[in-house]
């Protein structure tokens, strides 16, 4: 039997024996050995936390299953957020379990097609908001402020509660802190939690966070947002900002699928691309893979090396692939 995140980390969430708990079978997700990157990086110990593999593809989903598990104990009767995909997904998917509708704006033409076939699968009402993110934000906050709808964006206290137990998951399972974590930064919720959970540890490890160098334009999608809401708590974090451009994260991205088999979609590559440069230091690092690579399947067809066409003949095979 699966054990859920709120009941594996019941100790250092804000629940009680009353909160009901709608879970998916999140976290837990692998810590993988990444030793050909290391190599290339010149480093001693590079681990990747997969978080693609909890149950929408993306890490998000530790949030949410506090997030709704709460939003049901306080008697809500729909969940609301704005989205560039993942969050979207993850909401419909939680909301859908605990029987509540879920309504899901998004800044138009701005979203990987495949997470909003994904939020429309789960069963959430999807709106195309006529804007950028922070104008679909900038809504749902309104909107949730009414009492119709609870607000489950990262600006809800109970998903970045959610999203910090990576972070224990990781020093549990390497018996101790590495000497930096890595991630992404879109709007800055992870970070914030990666902070908090290591305050809560006691410990002062060193947190990257690798925005794209173009946020309002960058191909990747989930950290296409021009106004991070949570930039002053990334500030206070310590959190070391850098940045990578599209070309930077298109590498990264093509060599964690081709040299270790990893299918992350290109914004989760961000932190790579930032060690892959030589801009973060320590001998043992810890770099977040935050999203599946079937999130955004249409930019990997893209990107990706072409197909050739062969004759259905061996020697034709062998010739066409160099053998």
């Amino acid at each position: 039997m699966t054990v859920s995140l709120i009941e594996r980390f019941r100790r250092v969430l804000p629940v009680t024996e009353s909160t009901p708990v709608v879970s998916l079978g999140e976290g837990s997700t692998p810590l993988l050995a990444a030793p050909r990157l290391a190599d290339a990086g010149g480093i001693r110990e590079l681990w990747l936390k997969w978080e693609a593999s909890n149950p929408t593809g993306s890490y998000k989903d530790r949030g949410m299953t506090l997030a709704v598990s709460k939003a049901v104990e306080e008697g809500a009767e729909a969940v609301i957020c704005a989205s560039t995909g993942n969050t979207a997904a993850s909401a419909a998917a939680y909301a859908a379990r605990a029987g509540l509708p879920a309504l899901v704006l998004t800044p138009q033409g701005a979203v990987a097609g495949a997470k909003l076939a994904q939020t429309r699968m789960l069963g959430a009402t999807v709106l195309e908001v006529q804007g950028d993110f922070d104008s679909a934000l900038s809504a749902a906050q309104e909107l949730g402020g009414r009492g119709s709808h609870v607000l489950v964006n990262s600006l809800n206290p109970y998903r970045r509660e959610g999203q910090k137990t990576a972070v224990l998951e990781i020093v549990e399972e390497l018996g101790g802190p590495p000497d930096a974590f890595v991630l992404p930064y879109g709007g800055g919720g992870n970070t914030s939690a990666y902070s908090q959970a290591l305050s809560e540890l006691g410990l002062g490890t060193p947190i990257v966070s690798v925005e794209a160098t173009n946020r309002r334009e960058t191909l990747a999608t989930a950290i296409r947002i021009g106004d991070p809401v949570h930039a002053e708590a990334v500030r206070a974090s310590g959190a070391r900002v850098v940045h990578a451009d599209d070309d930077e994260l298109v590498a990264a991205w093509l060599r964690l699928a081709s040299e270790e088999g990893l299918f992350c979609e290109p914004s989760s590559a961000a932190g790579l691309a930032a060690v892959l440069r030589g801009d973060v230091e320590g001998d043992r690092l810890v770099v977040t893979i935050t999203g599946h690579g079937l999130k955004d399947p249409a930019t990997a067809d893209r990107l990706a090396p072409a197909p050739v066409e062969v004759e259905p003949d061996a020697d034709a095979i062998a010739a066409a692939a160099g053998r």
